[in-house]
């Protein structure tokens, strides 16, 4: 069965001829696209195949290239203005010769030379062009996560509240990373690994930083067992301790440290004195 042409994404096609200035790939229905010169790996023969991302250039023909975009029809991403015009403003999308058009229609307010927005990609069904969209709250959230406890995700950073980091989840959901589940200050337009903690009711999703609890409780036990012996079997940090303290010393959350210090102590190889944990 013939796999469908991606336009904008990447694409695994076969090399159906070579001419002076690059080669042409098959796009199925009859389609060739061209890879320019500049493009083609070397040594590339007619029937090998090549991965190459497809766009539409300025004329709507189907163009490949081996440059990889900022971002992919699919994906959010943070990108910079690079020009406004009569049509829009046109972000650098790290393709060369070819920006990426966010419409008026798609703009939150209207967008300035240099700066940079959070936008999502996507293939524009009555111009078969791929096009960006700063309105993004409407393409997240159309679909009920399918998550457990534990899964990792990829999560992209839009923004910091009072209690977190509101992110962006494998390009699909809303999601928040709490303060107190992080063991260091994250940055908007950051991408991070998390696992899921929990799916609530509305589909929005609760992460944490770092592995599943049962791993980060466990390799923080014995990170606090190797700073006991390296410190004379003392160590002048309690769970009584302020978060920022304790993120200071072992980049985890108070939460983390108390779940550690209680497993130890309940396995006596540790004993809790005022102001201070002792060595068994």
């Amino acid at each position: 069965m013939e796999n469908k042409l991606k336009i904008g994404r990447f694409n695994r096609l076969k090399v159906v001829k070579t001419v002076d200035f690059g080669v042409y790939l098959d796009g199925g229905k009859g389609r060739e696209i061209l890879l320019p010169q500049r493009f083609v790996p070397e040594g590339t023969q007619p029937g090998d195949e090549v991965d190459v991302f497809i766009y539409t250039d300025s004329e709507d023909r189907l163009i490949a290239t081996t440059d990889v975009p900022y971002a992919q029809v699919g994906d959010f991403a943070y990108l910079q203005v690079s020009q406004v015009n009569a049509a829009g403003a046109f972000l650098d999308w790290g393709i060369l010769g070819k920006d990426l058009l966010v419409p008026f229609s798609q703009q939150r307010s209207r967008m300035r030379q240099g700066g940079v927005y959070l936008v999502y990609v996507y293939l524009d069904d009555a111009s078969g062009r791929v096009v960006a969209s700063a309105k993004t709250e409407r393409f997240l959230g159309n679909t009920f996560p399918e998550y457990k406890e534990g899964d990792e995700v990829e999560c992209l950073v839009t923004g910091e509240t009072p209690i977190g980091y509101s992110v962006i989840v494998d390009n699909l959901h809303r999601g928040m990373i709490y303060t107190n589940e992080t063991f260091r200050q994250l940055e908007e337009q950051e991408t991070v690994r998390a696992h899921v903690h929990r799916v609530r009711p509305d589909g929005k999703i609760d992460l944490r930083i770092g592995g599943a609890a049962r791993e980060r409780v466990g390799g923080l036990a014995e990170s606090i067992l190797t700073t006991l012996k390296a410190n004379g079997g003392r160590m002048a940090l309690t769970d009584k301790s302020s978060p920022e303290e304790i993120k200071a010393m072992f980049r985890c959350s108070k939460k983390d440290f108390k779940k550690a210090v209680g497993a130890l102590y309940k396995a006596h190889r540790i004993e809790l004195h005022p102001g201070e944990i002792v060595l068994v």
